[in-house]
């Protein structure tokens, strides 16, 4: 199994490709790509068609997906807010690469495997892994995630939700060297391969955890019998001047995925919005269904946080990984990179430090896929990594 990830900062829409296609080729050493997978910045949106025309005649056979992206990674790089088109393309025998093209419209109502391999057209039941592209205005991710989890409880689901536009219809979806604008694209791969998923949701915890004993829907009414709010208020005004100040920008909900425990950590939890408060009501409106006895706990974000948070999966997934990685695909948040950090490449860098310098790329996404806790979901403000290496018989 070999790969390539290679990224062109051409301006240029024809240089750019030529570029990639060179890079990648000279990367693979004249081997045939089975797979690949390209991203490209709304810089070269007036010629999104002609580019993944002219990529996929250069690959010929190889499947092709991808999509725009509001930021490219490539090479290990990250571009941001400049011209970019990233290429990963890979070598990868003994693989089974099935590509996908879907919409709301055509899937199954029942959660089935069976039905759901028939409208996604995969041919076996238990895909390794799924890698998906939706698009974030006309596919419900947040709906059709714990379906797919149903239909494929053996399969490890990743991606990223295609940005760069700003209106319904201006994203671009590849397949193959045709350009879609709606729905999902993807690939199915299955065979001699595993994909391994980290996800860093970039929080830290303040307060304690809390039982959630009164909710609707989104809606927590009472944590541990008091009012949410004044729980919360109570919370705020135990942290200091400087955690204050952050949490009147940065403030979430996390909730805990495995309530069997007495602490919960990094990993434990899953991170939604604080959508807002009612102090007349008392209550408190999550991004996410909230059910009766959840363990929640209020949470902030900031750069040193997301920084430490992104070290800590990391050192733990390198610490109990079998073999070396063959290569990763991040999905990223607008939200993160330069705008987080104050500059460019962080969470690549960090990546090849802890992990290994193996080929990497991606884009900066409007929503992240991926599991926490066995279940997979829509993120957002995160970096989620599916990191590709040989089946198990290497």
């Amino acid at each position: 199994m070999s790969w390539a990830s290679v990224v062109s900062r051409e301006a240029d829409s024809a240089a750019a490709v030529a570029e990639v296609i060179a890079a990648a080729r000279r990367r693979l050493d004249g081997g045939k790509a089975d797979l690949a997978i390209l991203f490209v910045s709304p810089h070269h949106a007036g010629a999104y068609d002609g580019i993944a025309a002219a990529v996929a005649g250069e690959l010929g056979d190889s499947v092709l997906i991808g999509c725009s992206g509001g930021g490219v990674i490539g090479g290990g790089h990250e571009v941001e807010q400049r011209p970019a088109i990233g290429l990963m393309a890979g070598v990868l025998p003994g693989v089974t690469v099935t590509p996908l093209v879907a919409d709301m419209s055509k899937l199954p109502e029942s959660d089935s495997t069976g039905d759901w391999c028939a409208a996604l057209r995969l041919p076996s039941p238990s895909p390794r892994g799924l890698v998906l592209l939706p698009d974030p205005f006309s596919f419900d991710s947040d709906s059709v995630l714990p379906r797919l989890d149903q239909a494929f409880p053996n399969t490890t689901i990743t991606g990223g939700l295609a940005s760069g536009a700003g209106e319904p219809g201006n994203n671009a979806l590849f397949s193959g060297g045709t350009v879609l604008r709606q729905g999902v694209v993807g690939v199915s791969l299955e065979g001699d391969v595993e994909i391994d998923s980290i996800v860093a949701q970039g929080c830290r915890p303040i307060g304690d955890p809390m039982f959630v004993t009164s909710s609707e829907g989104n809606v927590v009414r009472e944590l541990d019998g008091q009012p949410g709010f004044e729980v919360l208020r109570d919370v705020l005004d135990a942290l200091p001047p400087e955690d204050l100040a952050l949490a009147r920008q940065s403030l979430f909900v996390g909730l805990v995925m495995r309530r069997n425990r007495e602490t919960y950590g990094t990993g434990d939890f899953l991170i939604r919005n604080l959508l807002g408060v009612d102090p007349e009501s008392g209550v408190v409106g999550v991004g996410g269904t909230v059910e009766e006895g959840a363990v929640l706990q209020f949470h902030l974000r900031d750069a040193a946080t997301s920084a430490e948070d992104l070290r800590k999966m990391l050192d733990q997934y390198a610490d109990g990984a079998i073999q070396r990685p063959s290569a990763a695909l991040l999905f990223s948040c607008l939200g993160r990179g330069q705008g987080l950090y104050g500059r460019p490449g962080h969470d690549s860098e960090l990546f090849r430090e802890r992990v290994g310098d193996v080929p990497l790329g991606g884009f900066f996404c409007n929503g992240e896929i991926g599991p926490v806790q066995g279940c997979t979901y829509l993120h957002g403000y995160t970096s989620s990594f599916a990191v590709i290496r040989p089946g198990a018989r290497h």
